[in-house]
This record gives C-alpha cells, sequence and structure tokens, in this order.
C-alpha cells in the first residue's frame, strides 16, 4: 500500500482554521479534556506516521515545546520527538529538533510529498501548517483531512480550504466536554 498524506488541524465550528489574530484564536475554544484527548488519538495515531510533514512556522512553533523540558510529562512527547520529521522552507538551512535527530529541510514539499506517496509506506502527517496544508490541498496531493473541531464559532479568520473540497467522512468521536474529532477522504 502506497504512503497516503493525512493533513491534521483544528478548526472553529464555522470552518476557520485561524481566527482574525491567528491560529492561537481556535485554542481559546479547546476544553482541556478535549485538547487532551486530541492527544491520546495522536498517541494512536502516531505509529502509522512514518514522516511528519511541517511548514516553516510550525516548526518553529514545535521545537520551542516538543522536544525540550515543557512536554517532559505530556504522554505523545517521546513518540512526537522519535517520528521523522520534514520542514517544508525555502530559508532555513537546518532543522534541529533538540537531542533528537534533525527535520530534513525540504524546499519543495509539493513535489516531495508526491514523491512519497508513489512508495509503499505508511502515513505522512502534515501537521498544523495551515499554508503547507492548503498548497498541498491545491496541488491533490492531500488523502485525508484528520480535524478537531473546538467548539467556538470564530466569524472571520483564515478558512481550512481555499476552494471546494470533495470529503468523504471515515470517522467521527464527539468530545463530552465540547467539540468533536472528524475525519475525511478527500474524494477529488
Amino acid at each position: 500500500m502506497n504512503r497516503r498524506v493525512v493533513a491534521q488541524q483544528w478548526i472553529s465550528v464555522d470552518g476557520f482554521a485561524a481566527g482574525p489574530s491567528g491560529e492561537g484564536d481556535i485554542f481559546a475554544g479547546v476544553p482541556a479534556a478535549s485538547d487532551r484527548r486530541s492527544m491520546e488519538l495522536n498517541e494512536a495515531l502516531i505509529p502509522e506516521v512514518e514522516t511528519v510533514l511541517l511548514g516553516r512556522r510550525s516548526y518553529e512553533s514545535f521545537v520551542r515545546f516538543w522536544p525540550t523540558d515543557l512536554a517532559r510529562d505530556v504522554p505523545v512527547a517521546p513518540l512526537v520527538n522519535a517520528v521523522p520529521k520534514l520542514v517544508a522552507s525555502t530559508t532555513l538551512t537546518g532543522a534541529p529538533w533538540g537531542g533528537h535527530p534533525p527535520a530534513e529541510v525540504v524546499p519543495d514539499a509539493v513535489e516531495r510529498v508526491r514523491a512519497l506517496r508513489g512508495e509503499p509506506g505508511g502515513i505522512v502527517l502534515v501537521w498544523g501548517s495551515l499554508a503547507l496544508m492548503r498548497t498541498l490541498i491545491d496541488a491533490g496531493q492531500v488523502d485525508e483531512l484528520d480535524l478537531f473541531v473546538a467548539p467556538i464559532a470564530l466569524g472571520a479568520g483564515t478558512p481550512l480550504a481555499g476552494r471546494p473540497l470533495g470529503l468523504r467522512q471515515i470517522a467521527g468521536e464527539i468530545f463530552p466536554e465540547g467539540g468533536a474529532h472528524l475525519r475525511f477522504a478527500v474524494t477529488e
């Protein structure tokens, strides 16, 4: 089976992946128990992940947390730190990851993902990285959307997708504390 690309993103109930002040606007509406459940779901997903793909800004945010003492008590942290990573960037020359193997910098994410999808293997997980995710969607290189829906309506911001996208729901879970986890196959 060839690799598949799964783009994971937190979104608002009105479909925004970032609010007027940025991606942090969504997290104002995420109950702590829902955030913990998202981590549990990622803990189950990561063993299927062969590569994590991050955009430059997400990489810079993630590297300040995951390979540091700040993530010491987060159960999924060892898995996050161990999985191989690619960083899509035309400006970075290196992407260290604390005391773990560095991420590989790739200047053309679409080309790299196209090549990866043609090979056998597991999941290429695009984590956060909204601009990168939208670029890959526009290039037809995303197989699934793995969405965490925060119980907040932002009213404005950056929509999840920049164009109409055919989807088929393949899984879902409602979080009792608020929010949901929804998985969709991209059908177009």
